[in-house]
Formats: structure tokens, sequence, C-alpha cells
């Protein structure tokens, strides 16, 4: 593993650290292989087989397969899972080239198990140490995400894919069945009519995130149009309707779950964690009823936007958020209610040091006007007119 023993650490530390801390032994790596644990990765070397030195808790491997330097040298899609280990935990996987992929099913065989254990001593020279320098890190981007909570976020499958594995809706296993579809041997007329043509694709089945679902109507039934307006500018019915249906029991859970949803983005090369952290993001700054309800929830929120925001790459912002400014009216919207009546005095405090330093770090102007006079778009229930 390339720079692994740049670590400057006290000897006494690194024979307790060694001692207590968790392994991972990961057999038949191919060499050139992207492997990482939490913020740090490595280009894999010919003697790696593993980490050594992990503290306990949770934490995210992830891994890119390569091809081999007669095939091209490519780097593939990113795959990551989310691991917890305890003190003097070993973790047994081998590389299954078929699959492309680690298979930790040896880690069952409490036998082979013991054998590595006995025999760790002379597995160290080729053990990687876990990165301490980027453990702090680490812990400010996953507080609040627990070992159950990061569970029932990721896949069935247990792998965290940067590319969605995605299937043909219709098998079309029979002659019949492709005879009915759209015939591709002629020339289309429109692009419409080639999108048409495309076979309708679904991911397939165990590999999904398992995110909270943000419903698309943010008011309730039977809402009258002046509530369905408020609804639309408080999105605080919306908010309390994921949290009950999600994290009834812990909302705070939510936080965990935006962190998720960044890690898997920031870390693991997954769009549709950039999406959901947007859509969170949104739903938790723009309802101001709820900001005067859940005083514990928020303080937790700008702890959680400090980290993430500060670890982000400095051009992040310019290819992704800047564009359609989604970030800072977001965030202008959290500020103006934060400061509204009824905020709690230590909130209102907090989100104004959030403000300056943000404005300071990114010079972002936060008390820009706001666009008042904006229509607000509303859909309507069914069967309801305006006179």
């Amino acid at each position: 593993m390339a720079n692994s023993n740049s670590i400057d650490m006290d000897p006494d530390v690194a024979l307790r650290l060694f001692e207590e801390g968790a392994t991972l032994v990961l057999l038949g790596v191919p060499q050139g292989t992207e492997l990482g644990i939490d913020c740090k990765s490595w280009q894999v070397g010919p003697r790696f087989k593993g980490v050594k030195m992990i503290p306990p808790g949770l934490h995210f491997l992830h891994y890119s397969s390569v091809n081999s330097p007669s095939c091209g040298g490519e780097i593939g899609p990113k795959t990551g899972l989310f691991l917890t280990l305890k003190p003097k935990d070993i973790l047994l996987a081998n590389w299954d080239s078929k699959e492309e992929d680690l298979d930790f099913s040896a880690s069952q065989n409490e036998e082979e198990v013991s054998r590595i254990r006995a025999t760790l001593q002379d597995l160290d020279p080729h053990l990687g140490p876990y990165p301490y320098e980027v453990m702090r890190k680490w812990v400010s981007l996953t507080d609040r995400l627990s070992e159950e909570l990061a569970n029932n976020l990721q896949p069935l499958s247990g792998r965290i894919c940067a590319f969605s594995d995605v299937i043909p809706e219709l098998q079309l296993r029979h002659t019949k069945d492709r005879a009915e579809q759209p015939r591709n041997d002629t020339a289309c007329q429109s692009m419409k009519e080639g999108l048409n043509r495309l076979p309708r694709m679904k991911q397939r089945e165990g590999t999904e995130l398992r995110f909270s679902v943000i419903p698309e109507k943010k008011y309730p039934a039977g809402a009258t149009p002046a509530e369905i307006t408020q609804c639309s500018l408080d999105l605080s019915y919306a908010l309390e309707t994921v949290l009950e249906k999600n994290h009834e029991l812990q909302p705070l859970n939510l936080l965990g779950e935006l962190q998720f949803a960044f890690v898997c983005f920031l870390i693991g090369n997954v769009y549709e964690g950039f999406e959901h952290w947007k859509s969170l993001l949104a739903l938790l700054c723009r309802s101001e009823e709820a900001m005067r309800k859940r005083k514990e929830l928020y303080l937790g929120l700008i702890a959680v936007l400090y980290h993430q925001l500060g670890e982000i790459p400095p051009d992040f912002f310019v290819d992704i958020v800047s564009q359609s400014n989604f970030l800072t009216s977001t965030l202008q919207d959290f500020f103006q209610f934060s400061s509204g009546a009824g905020i709690d005095g230590t909130l209102r405090k907090r989100a104004e040091k959030f403000k300056a330093h943000l404005t300071k770090k990114f010079r972002w102007n936060f008390d820009a006007d706001l666009d008042d006079c904006a229509p607000v778009v509303v859909e309507l229930p069914e069967g309801v007119t305006v006179d």
C-alpha cells in the first residue's frame, strides 16, 4: 500500500493500537486496485494483505477494481460498504476476480479466522496502518450515524455502488414479447421517437439505497388552497411526515441520514447521495414551524453542515452547487427563518455565527434582497378551483 509508513506514531501507542485495534485481512486484492477506508485511499501494492490498527466503530471501506495494464489499466467504478468493528475484531475477505468484489464469507468461518489471528504477527508487514491523520475528520462526518441506521439505509445487497446496477423492466425472454416492442432497424424521425425505442430500465432488486421518501405533495389531504400555499412556503408538514414515517422514535437520526447521504456522495461517488442530501437539506432549511419546535434538531444540523461544508473540495461549489445557487438560496432561507419570531435564543445565536463563518470562508452573500414578489406556484388537489 503506497505511503503506508508515512505516519509518525509513538511506538507504545502503535503497539496498543495493534493489540486493541481491529484488522481487515483482504487477500488477493489485485495490484493497482484503488482501496481506502473512511477518508483516505491508496493504490494497492504487491505485498498488500489488509489494514491494521483500525479504531472500533463505524467505517466505510471502498475500492475500485482495475484492468490489467495489457487491457488498458482503466479503473472501474467505486464500490463501498459500511462496517462496524469492535476492539480486536478480525474481518477476513478474499477477492473474487469474477465479480471484481470482496467476498467476506470467510469471516463466518471461525476456524479460518482463528488461524489468521494466530498468525497476525507474520501478516503484520503486509498490513497498512489505519490512517489516523484523518480519523478526526471521519468522526466529524459520521458522529450522528449509528450502526443500525447505516445498516437500514445501505442496500440489502450490502454494497453501495457508484453506478447503479440496472436491468430492463421487461425481460423479453420470448420472441413474441420482442416482436411487440418498437423496431430498431429504421431511422428515428425525432428525438422523442428515439427515446421511446430505448428499453425502460430499473435498478436490480436489493441494490437500491434505502433513503427516506420525501413526499411529492407537501400538504395534507383535503387542504384548502390557502393551506397548500402555506405548506409550499413552510415545509414543516412534509418534514414532520418524513420524521413520523422514518425516524419517529429518534428524530435526530435524520441528521445521521444526512451524513450517510453525504458520505455516499463525497467518498463513494454516488450521485444519488448528493441528490438526497440536497432534498433533505432543502426540507430542513425551509421548515419554519419545525425550527421553532425542534431546537435540538437544528442545533445538530448546524454542526453537521459546519463539518460537511468544511470538507468539500473548493471546486465542488463551482462545478455543481453554484450553477443553480442551490446551497446559497437554501441557506438564505434557513438564516431568514432562524432569525424570526419564536426561535430559541441559543439556536438564533448559533445560526448567526454559522452565517458569519460561511460568509467569511466562501464569501457568500446571504443578505441579498429576497425576491419577495416572485409568484409561488402550488398544485391544487383534483377538483379544487380558485374563483
